[in-house]
């Protein structure tokens, strides 16, 4: 199965919430899983968020950002092409999705998943339209 999964999905394998086990699960069924380009720098956003509001501590954000950056080595990057960029825009117009939505749901599509899984429902509302086969975690 070819997996693609946004930030918000993503991230549930380095922090510990609702859905986690079930990304897990998800990845260990999957041949081939991508990320769009704008996922680790997302990430890494709400990490350092994360320490701003104190829930995590520099040194647990030090380890869990080396595991995102090692795990994300063995995932196929899709990058912001023009079709990628064109895709995004006519999702935007049919959607009520926030910016960054889109070009997880774009980079899907230019790549070809098999299943395209998030934790936004709207994203996920938003991928179904667009004529992806989605899981909510």
């Amino acid at each position: 199965m070819r997996l693609f999964l946004d930030s918000s999905a993503f991230a549930k394998r380095f922090i510990e919430e609702a859905g986690s086990d079930e990304v897990e699960e998800l990845c260990s069924q999957a041949t081939e899983l991508c990320l769009s380009v704008v996922c680790v720098p997302e990430i890494v956003s709400a990490l350092n968020r994360r320490v701003r509001e104190k829930a995590l501590t520099r040194r647990d954000y030090a380890l869990v950002k080396q595991r995102l950056f090692r795990d994300a080595r063995d995932t196929v990057t899709v990058s912001l092409t023009p079709d990628v960029i064109q895709l995004s825009i006519e999702i935007l117009q049919k959607s009520p999705v926030r910016t960054m939505d889109p070009l997880h749901i774009a980079c899907a599509m230019a790549w070809g998943a098999d299943l395209f899984v998030s934790a936004d429902r709207r994203q996920i509302a938003a991928a179904k339209s667009a004529g992806l086969k989605t899981k909510l975690v």
